[in-house]
């Protein structure tokens, strides 16, 4: 039997084509989609009667559920063991070797661990970017009730490989993706979509590239892939490759940028190449904090411009540690205003204001995991994904533009409820799929246990001073 929700009194922000804003708006829910939506007066009389759960969120907001295009759930586990180093450090000795001494349970357990911190952002879809244990991944991702594009890191060539992906083949790669496909698309009652992954071109030859991108479109999903990182990339990549810039020229030559091609962070590309993805329609995934941290500034005022859909991602956790998609829409603005200021000599403070950010969050999110007519906004007919917000705190209040406040004054703390496919995984702060305490205990165990496998050391930044040692008194 299905089961109805009327939410009413809200500040309803639907991010649809008009951009509407109810502020006293109600929402019907049947089953896992939008019946209804509009002006509480109308709404409420209208289906008050066949509504199994009535609940008034006068004094709350109602926004579509945030949408992170790109994270590593498997390396949530991983938190802190990389701060403060390079990205070929941080790859080569940190996380390669934690990721591949990591077990289908080890993934099992990451995923859940981040999945409910993703969930506590408000975040109701992620794109997962690869790992080895996709099946793994599944299991939490059905538990969690999230929802979430799933795809497992494919490599083939490269120096410092792990020994669990030396030894992988170009077939082999390919094989095990398509077994992934097969078995878990569409599961989790249509929740999990499964995609190809592609981790990097440094550690792809072409001929994992053009056949990823055939399977991709063989089976109608999307292609996940860290682009244009870093400096050395582009200058290996037109070394070997024999092209004149890098990595969005060489994808582009020889076929792979298309509307299925997710490429993250994207930092590292001129103007030309921004016009080769606005033409092929790539979707960018944008990861303020983790390019801060490592890789530079990526020119997304100028990919928007160019009509590029960009959208937010947090990366995953030594590359962010936080995993909240309310921070990271903060960061985004603040970061691209400065940017101009700092490149052009003159400040511009409109620059990628709060409504574009949201936009990126929810329904550019949405289109970069190729899923914009089910998911990213609330209108009637879509997926009952949504949020609510609680702006009644010291954070958010007082309140006069309820738009620039969800971007520039919301935390993790005020989002209240979170509902997916109209379901809620969360109320009133508290996650209803998993015990958190259990997860979190377990996941402890799990990274320490981990960390001795793969013999991991971290380099003690101070002296730490255990309970019984002499300290001296200093004034």
């Amino acid at each position: 039997m299905g089961t109805s929700k009327l939410l009413h009194g809200a500040w309803v922000v639907t991010m649809d084509p008009d951009l509407h804003v109810y502020s006293d708006g109600a929402i019907y829910v049947e089953d896992d989609r939008i019946k209804a939506l509009g002006p509480s007066s109308l709404i409420l009389p209208s289906f008050s009667k066949q509504a199994h759960e009535i609940l008034d969120l006068s004094g709350h907001w109602i926004i579509p559920g945030l949408i992170n295009t790109h994270v590593h759930t498997s390396q949530q586990l991983a938190r802190g063991i990389a701060d403060d180093v390079d990205l070929l450090t941080w790859l080569h000795e940190r996380i390669w070797p934690f990721e591949s001494h990591m077990s289908v349970e080890d993934s099992y357990l990451s995923t859940l661990l981040c999945g409910i911190e993703l969930i506590h952002s408000g975040v109701t879809c992620f794109a997962e970017a690869g790992g080895q244990h996709v099946e793994g991944m599944v299991s939490a991702v059905e538990r969690l009730g999230i929802r979430a594009c799933l795809a497992r890191s494919t490599m083939d060539t490269g120096e410092g490989l792990p020994v669990s992906w030396d030894s992988e083949t170009t077939d082999s790669c390919l094989k095990v993706q398509e077994e992934l496909f097969s078995k878990f698309h569409g599961s989790a009652g249509g929740r999990i979509h499964v995609w190809f992954g592609l981790r990097q071109i440094l550690n792809a030859t072409d001929d994992l590239l053009l056949k990823t991108k055939e399977l991709a479109d063989k089976c109608g999903t999307g292609i996940h892939m860290h682009v244009a990182e870093i400096a050395f990339e582009n200058k290996h990549v037109s070394e070997t490759r024999n092209i004149e810039h890098g990595t969005v020229t060489y994808l582009s030559k020889i076929g792979l940028l298309d509307s299925n091609l997710l490429a993250a962070h994207s930092v590292w590309v001129n103007p030309n190449e921004v016009d080769l993805m606005a033409k092929a329609s790539v979707k960018v995934s944008h990861c303020p904090a983790s390019n801060l941290r490592m890789l530079g500034f990526a020119p997304i005022q100028e990919m928007l411009t160019a009509g590029v859909c960009v959208s937010i991602g947090t990366d995953g956790a030594p590359s962010n540690n936080r995993m909240s998609l309310v921070d990271e829409m903060y960061l985004a603005s603040l970061i691209h205003k400065g940017k101009v200021a700092f490149t052009k000599g003159a400040t511009d403070p409109s620059a990628l204001p709060a409504e574009c950010v949201l936009k990126m969050a929810t329904t550019y999110g949405a289109k970069a995991v190729l899923q914009e007519k089910n998911i990213g906004s609330l209108e009637v007919g879509k997926k009952a994904d949504l949020v609510v917000v609680n702006p009644n705190t010291w954070t958010m209040m007082p309140i006069h533009d309820p738009i620039a406040s969800l971007v520039y004054c919301m935390r993790t703390e005020n989002i209240d409820s979170v509902m997916c496919d109209g379901r809620w995984i969360m109320r009133s702060q508290k996650i209803l799929t998993v015990d958190e305490a259990e997860v979190l205990n377990a996941a402890s165990k799990a990274s320490t246990e981990l960390l001795k496998r793969a013999n991991i050391h971290i380099p003690k930044r101070m002296n730490v001073c255990r309970s019984g040692c002499q300290q001296k008194n200093s004034i």
